[in-house]
């Protein structure tokens, strides 16, 4: 096993921009790419190996064939055989659909066994006066709720927040959101593509029309609770790791590093997904080398390194074998990253 790139899934969509190209040094003809998704396993979009023995084979074939080495054992366990993270780069020219994700257990019944949707941004860049929503200003029902949507004043009862690079917001299920003009993010989240879209500001899809609203499926999956703050604060630090999100579904750490660090996996049983979001060098990982022994089970033996190289855009899996990994920034080049694995 070694470290994992993969080829970028690119999402043309109504309000994306044209950041995401550039950012990741992708040439394309494509143009209003919304989402880069960078590591997926959601059916009919699974990510496909770009680099090393397995290129051309997708995650699922992997977690399928590898299981809890990939992903972790406790992991595998609880997830299965579909890779438990969806990882995005997400390029807003205007605003988002007003939108909220159900939980696992509303997701269950609704969607055929499906997860919910709990996630997390990481603001990588930001336009002059850019801002996002998420969470509520004030006690609604249900009933507010939906005369709110149907006569256009949701967004009065909307936190708005003024972003800037390195802003962090927790956005566990039920959370009313949106990303809003000019930001470009990072995004971690739960393996769904389940979105209950409550708003979208009478815009027309690239199709002409407009598009589909749920507004009574999300009217059961919002959390109507106010809370005092919405953004994660967090104390960044040099050349360490800094956690700002802990929750079951993923735990995240943000890295900006002028010198090279190691982190100890070894009693870490998951994998780790590395996102670049600034500057360039080198991943290393060491995992130990297997042999079979006389009952067929495979015996850990002495360690051996992968070297990857890493630069802004770029998103690496490492697999749970993995005892550790080596940061190691380029000269004169720092090195930020944001990186997510499951407790």
């Amino acid at each position: 096993m070694y470290p994992l790139k993969f080829k970028p899934i690119l999402k043309t969509v109504v309000w994306g921009g044209e950041k995401i190209a550039p950012f990741k040094h992708i040439e394309t003809d494509q143009h209003h790419i919304g989402e880069s998704w960078e590591l997926s396993g959601v059916a009919g979009n699974e990510s496909i190996v770009a680099n090393g023995a397995w290129k051309g084979r997708s995650i699922a074939d992997l977690v399928r064939e590898y299981k809890g080495r990939l992903v972790g054992q406790h992991v595998y366990d609880n997830t299965g055989n579909q890779f438990p993270l969806l990882i995005k780069f997400i390029d807003a020219l205007s605003d988002l659909s007003i939108q909220v994700h159900p939980n696992d257990a509303l997701a269950y019944v609704r969607h055929n066994g499906s997860k919910g949707k709990t996630e997390m941004w990481y603001v990588v860049a930001a336009e002059p006066g850019a801002h996002l929503l998420a969470g509520l200003t004030e006690q609604i029902t249900p009933e507010e709720y939906e005369r709110r949507v149907a006569d256009g004043t949701i967004t009065d009862v909307l936190a708005r927040h003024d972003v800037h690079p390195g802003d962090v917001f927790f956005l566990p299920a039920g959370r009313i959101h949106a990303i809003c003009g000019g930001c470009f993010i990072a995004e971690i989240q739960q393996t769904s593509d389940i979105t209950y879209r409550i708003y979208d500001y009478g815009r027309l899809g690239l199709d002409g029309k407009p598009r589909q609203l749920h507004t009574e499926l999300a009217k059961d999956a919002i959390d109507y609770t106010v809370y005092p703050d919405y953004r994660t604060a967090y104390e960044p630090a040099k050349d360490a790791p800094v956690e700002v999100v802990s929750c079951p579904y993923f735990t995240t750490e943000v890295w900006d590093l002028d010198k090279p660090v190691r982190r100890d996996l070894s009693d870490t049983d998951s994998f780790m997904v590395v996102m670049c979001v600034a500057g360039e060098g080198t991943v290393e990982d060491s995992e130990p080398v297997f042999s079979e022994g006389p009952d067929g089970k495979l015996i850990p033996g002495p360690t051996k390194g992968h070297t990857c190289k890493i630069r802004q855009g770029d998103t690496v899996l490492i697999p749970a074998t993995s005892k550790g990994v080596r940061f190691k920034p380029a000269a004169d080049a720092g090195l930020k990253l944001v990186t997510s694995y499951i407790r």
